[in-house]
């Protein structure tokens, strides 16, 4: 890599950017998760993209909890529905997530990882010696070709009674159209019963507009999507939220808040709209159309 090309070239390279703070909390003894394979998946150009942020955004040092948050919660939800019954897990955007590998989860889990050729290539290289703990197959797509999308998911489906999609650190790059364009064809799939996906209100994306997108550039990887409707942006997609919970409020619990925040954890949280209060949060959402089974 040239001294004058961007850290941030692409929308993959967030990717290497979020492995660095699983492989920090990895590190400490007191670790609420463990991901032994962030590290070497976030490589060096993962330290000093974190390391570009630490240096030019305004107290990027002192939110390393909302990433730490997110992998806790995302975490909790995905063994929560194994233990109810999904038998088949749809990661899609799956960037570097070793869930499968890290994971306690049965060898009959199907987990489907679906993102752009480049990154699955990336990660295949170098956890190549190393097993997953269910069965892992890597689908290469670019998730923004709708057609081509909505005809492979519905074929990663076939077969699954309970089937979960997983979209981490996704939905935030795409604009609300893209969004509700996604929702209206997973909801038409016939076998997901549940989507678990991570939400900012239109207030932190404001900020966050104004901190992150400068060091985001070219790379075609700005931040696009807070609805100001919350998680109930998606009623109208036919998904019901059903289990939503507060990035902040779980830092708190885990003990992962700077004093600032910690003053700020002890606000109520906002109830209905968030509007343009600063929130995030990991919400789970139930496919209006889907059966008990999952299936139709």
């Amino acid at each position: 890599m040239s001294q004058n090309s961007p850290l941030i070239r692409n929308i993959s390279d967030t990717a290497l950017w979020a492995a660095v703070y699983r492989a920090r909390e990895t590190d400490r003894p007191d670790a609420v998760f463990r991901d032994p394979f962030a590290r070497r998946l976030a490589g060096e150009r993962g330290e000093r993209i974190a390391q570009s942020f630490s240096s030019t955004t305004p107290f990027e040092d002192m939110t390393d909890w909302t990433w730490l948050s997110r992998t806790y919660l995302f975490d909790s939800f995905i063994s929560e529905a194994v233990r109810q019954g999904a038998d088949r897990i749809l990661n899609l955007a799956a960037g570097l997530d070793a869930r499968p590998y890290r994971m306690d989860l049965p060898k009959s889990l199907y987990w489907i990882e679906v993102d752009l050729p480049d990154i699955l290539a990336y990660k295949a290289e170098i956890l190549r010696h190393d097993k997953p703990v269910c069965s892992l197959e890597r689908v290469p797509l670019d998730l923004s070709n709708r057609t081509a999308r909505r005809d492979v998911l519905e074929k990663l489906c076939e077969g699954a009674s309970r089937a979960l999609i997983v979209t981490e650190g996704f939905v935030i790059y795409l604009t609300a159209e893209q969004v509700g364009d996604l929702a209206q064809d997973l909801g038409a799939i016939p076998r997901v019963h549940h989507w678990v996906l991570d939400l900012v209100s239109h207030g932190l994306l404001q900020r966050l507009q104004k901190t992150v997108n400068p060091q985001l550039g070219e790379s075609g990887a700005s931040l696009k999507f807070g609805p100001e409707e919350g998680p109930l942006f998606f009623e109208r997609y036919g998904w019901t939220p059903v289990d939503v919970r507060s990035s902040l409020k779980t830092a708190a619990r885990l003990k992962r808040l700077p004093f600032l925040f910690r003053l700020m954890s002890l606000l109520p949280e906002p109830k209905g709209k968030p509007g343009n209060r600063p929130w995030s949060g990991v919400c789970l959402l139930k496919n209006q159309k889907a059966g008990p089974s999952g299936t139709r």
